[in-house]
């Protein structure tokens, strides 16, 4: 979910900084045209702001990662489980074609594994001290498969394409919502008013917010092939093993109760709340394994 978390949020500040640089320069003129709204340029802009928004998340979501977490690349094994961390790592991307990704620890009690990067073959993938301590060496190389799955199926340049889509009519819906205030509500027939720039941006963060459940949706799919992937890799039976052991270290009774539903344990939502989970529930992930190992 970290990943997840960080995409979208770097996403979000990214669509912010371009918002403000294109008005601040007055590069959204497109509200002028014949004192209407030019639909195929507003779509035009709001293809490049979406997309430029989603692709420089992707470039550094690298670097974003291991500042956040303060990861630790291991470059040289300092010992015997950094040796086979790493060991395990190349194994296992080289049976998925893909190049060698980062190897890194981060501090945190929480058991807990990501990867990210922009291309398949300049990945990385990162684990936390707390899934070194709490879970036995055939359930960390499962979660290691599961990682590098994630890379080999290139989970994050989808997820950019898709979130680049959504940004695109996000910010062209919003601006047509703000338009119609503007003009048809408040009658102001002066150029783009404050009714435009405040109904535009408030609708720009409902929509988004809404929008997000497509991504949702996606990062709840992938999870399932990940976890085809490294079973495939390190076998059904130590990744559903790695599963469980996630599910008893993430009861839902040890989270707040408004985090439940993003927890990577995920409960058992009902309703909408299931619609903005990044992650299945753990015991819908472990019931897909054993299904399709029958």
């Amino acid at each position: 979910m970290k990943r997840i978390l960080l995409f979208l949020a770097t996403n979000v500040a990214v669509l912010a900084v371009l918002a403000i640089v294109t008005r601040v320069f007055g590069l959204d003129g497109y509200l002028e045209a014949e004192g209407g709204i030019d639909l195929k340029s507003l779509l035009i802009y709001s293809a490049i702001i979406g997309f430029t928004g989603s692709l420089i998340s992707l470039a550094a979501s690298k670097m974003i990662a291991k500042s956040t977490t303060g990861a630790r690349v291991i470059v040289q094994p300092a010992n015997s489980t950094e040796s086979w961390l790493v060991a395990a790592v190349q194994k296992h991307a080289t049976r998925a074609g893909i190049g060698m990704p980062e190897v890194a620890i981060f501090d945190s009690p929480e058991p807990n594994a990501f990867a990210t990067g922009a291309r398949r073959n300049s990945a990385l993938v990162a684990v936390s001290t707390g899934l070194l301590q709490n879970m036995r060496q055939n359930e960390v190389d499962a979660v290691l498969a599961h990682e590098v799955a994630h890379i080999a199926n290139g989970d994050m340049v989808t997820m950019t394409l898709i979130q680049g889509v959504i940004n695109t009519f996000v910010i062209f819906l919003s601006r047509l919502v703000g338009f119609f205030v503007d003009r048809v509500i408040l009658k102001n027939d002066r150029g783009a008013g404050i009714g435009f720039f405040v109904t535009s941006l408030v609708a720009q963060i409902v929509l988004g917010f809404l929008a997000s459940s497509i991504v949702m949706w996606f990062s709840r799919r992938r999870e399932f092939r990940a976890d085809a992937g490294g079973a495939e890799m390190a076998g059904t039976p130590n990744m559903v093993a790695a599963l469980e052991r996630l599910q008893a270290a993430h009861q839902p009774a040890q989270l707040p109760a408004q985090l439940k539903a993003f927890g990577i344990a995920g409960g058992a939502p009902s309703g909408w709340r299931r619609l903005f989970m990044s992650h299945p529930p753990l015991a819908e992930r472990i019931a897909a394994l054993r299904a399709r190992s029958h």
